[in-house]
């Protein structure tokens, strides 16, 4: 028994080709011969005339007969044409009177033959076309013996299943492609192509919603790979995903939100978002959605304002009053930060839009959130943008200084920068920089001239420089032990040092201070001020002379 040979297995590819080439003129001869539908018929006998030279095609490869999509492909082929030679005979058997068998009900059944054909067709052409079947050749080459298919051979097929078969086949290509992404996404990755794109996004608007859900979720996860943002959106992404944030299921909406997030990064495809009616469905997510899908939402439309041609249309959405919402009661902190990112981008430099952020009480919001143990650079940078829009005794009352101070003592450096920034703007009077310095600024400040930013250094030494002009801030700054060495550093000549020309400011007024002077010439401020004399800075040449007299009279009296 050993030695007999193996049986070829009835359902082998082979074994389907040989019995699709049969049906071929059996189909063709049933179809001339049918009564009844001339034109329908036709157009059949036109498409199943072209199958032979597919199934030449594709019996042409090495691999033909080992590749189950091709094996799968050719069973759908001899189905339909056996349907055909069925429909045929059915009309033959009934007689020349096509009312007899129901017209109607003959035309669907026509029709729905005739798009059997065309996709047997189709995918006929896209498997050849995919590179499976070389896949297959090579991978046959290069390990003879029956084992595993390469990972990346399974996952073309799995692409290409995207695009050929019925749609239960497409489904299940769908869930295969959700297993591989989550245990090896770069195996997907280096095989994607445009084709195969453009079919998974297809499924985005598929019938059953079970389907779309993972396709979003495949589509979720290409996006988040940082690989595939520019072929997605090329090939459409953008509409189906909108669609399914508006309408799709709370799994559906979940993942075309955080598509949309991801996607949204680029200033282009924002815009994109925008032009397709991105923004409404976002906002309402915002509104009703739960956390993931609200702080998802959150971000998207903050990437969309950070592009400044698209602010004045988000504004008109309503996303002002939204985001002040999440503000106050966002479900989850991560929403909140995005919110207040968003405002900080919509006031950067529209004087309507911070008008509306402070008329829809945006200014306290922004405050409150502040309370927090880690106040965030996002809110601070939005309420630096808004303090010129408003009083300086609505900024007191509203409890500005007190928020700021916090700032400056516990938060992160880029925040202690824009609270810095906002001293700057609030400080034009000598009523403010009185009650500025009274909250205890400048002490804070003075200890920020030394931090490792140089846009830090520059501006705190620029509050500094704008607070000293009040006697009593003045006096205490001179009393801060760190003050003088601090600025003294920030003479440094170097191109990449901006604060310089603050620096010489705040040093000249402390310069009427004997002790002062001596610390800027104990520190080496006359070597640095040479060099910026030189470099004609504005300020070094008078500060140089003054330390300069100095040294001498210190001279002469010691004589």
């Amino acid at each position: 028994m050993a030695d007999d040979p193996e049986p070829v297995l009835a359902d082998s590819a082979e074994q389907w080709l040989l019995r699709a080439r049969q049906l071929v003129p059996a189909a063709v001869e049933s179809a001339r011969a049918a009564p009844g539908f001339p034109g329908r018929w036709k157009a059949i006998i036109s498409k199943v005339e072209r199958v032979p030279a597919c199934l030449s095609d594709l019996s042409s490869h090495p691999c033909f007969s080992k590749n189950a999509l091709c094996r799968e492909l050719l069973q759908s082929v001899a189905a339909t044409l056996a349907e055909a030679v069925d429909l045929a005979g059915r009309c033959r058997r009934r007689g020349a009177d096509p009312a007899a068998l129901g017209k109607l009900q003959m035309q669907s059944d026509l029709d729905a033959v005739s798009g059997k054909l065309d996709l047997n067709l189709r995918d006929c052409a896209l498997l050849v076309k995919t590179g499976v079947l070389l896949g297959d050749a090579s991978a046959a080459a290069q390990q003879p013996q029956p084992q595993q298919p390469p990972p990346h051979q399974s996952v073309r097929e799995l692409l290409a299943r995207l695009q050929i078969g019925h749609a239960e086949a497409k489904h299940r290509a769908v869930d295969g492609l959700l297993d591989v992404m989550r245990e090896d996404e770069k195996s997907v990755l280096s095989v994607l192509g445009r084709s195969n794109a453009a079919a998974l996004i297809q499924l985005l608007t598929a019938t059953a919603p079970k389907v779309r859900e993972k396709a979003a979720a495949v589509v979720c996860l290409l996006g988040e790979s940082g690989s595939c943002e520019n072929l997605l959106v090329s090939e459409g992404v953008l509409p189906p995903l909108i669609r399914l944030a508006e309408s799709g299921s709370l799994v559906g909406r979940e993942k075309a939100v955080l598509s949309l997030q991801r996607l949204s990064m680029s200033a282009d495809t924002a815009r994109s978002i925008v032009g397709h009616g991105g923004v409404r469905p976002l906002i309402e997510i915002c509104q009703t959605g739960d956390s993931i899908s609200q702080s998802a939402a959150a971000g998207a439309l903050k990437n969309l304002s950070a592009v400044p041609e698209v602010r004045q249309a988000l504004a008109e959405e309503g996303i002002i009053r939204v985001m002040i919402n999440l503000l106050d009661c966002g479900i989850v902190l991560g929403s909140k930060e995005y919110a207040a990112e968003c405002l900080q981008n919509l006031t950067a430099s529209n004087d309507s839009l911070r008008r509306s952020v402070v008329s829809e009480g945006g200014l306290r919001s922004l405050l409150a959130y502040l309370d927090g143990p880690l106040p965030q650079e996002s809110a601070v940078g939005a309420l630096r943008n808004l303090v010129n829009s408003v009083s300086a005794d609505s900024l007191v009352s509203l409890g500005l200084l007190p928020r700021l101070v916090h700032v400056l003592k516990d938060g992160s450096l880029g925040a202690q920068q824009a609270a810095a920034s906002a001293i700057c703007r609030i400080s034009s009077s000598a009523e403010m920089k009185k009650l500025v310095g009274e909250f205890g600024c400048t002490q804070l400040l003075v200890k920020m001239l030394e931090a490792k930013s140089n846009g830090a250094r520059e501006v705190a030494a620029q509050a500094v420089a704008s607070l000293i002009s009040y006697p009593q801030n003045s006096r205490d700054i001179k009393r801060d032990e760190k003050s003088v060495p601090n600025l003294v550093q920030l003479l440094d000549p170097s191109p990449l040092n901006t604060a310089k020309k603050y620096a010489i400011s705040c040093l000249l007024s402390l310069s009427s201070s004997k002790r002062c002077k001596k610390l800027m010439i104990s520190h080496g401020a006359i070597g640095y001020l040479k060099k910026l004399s030189e470099m004609d800075v504005a300020g070094a040449k008078k500060l140089l002379e003054r330390l300069e007299r100095g040294k001498l009279r210190n001279l002469f009296s010691r004589k």
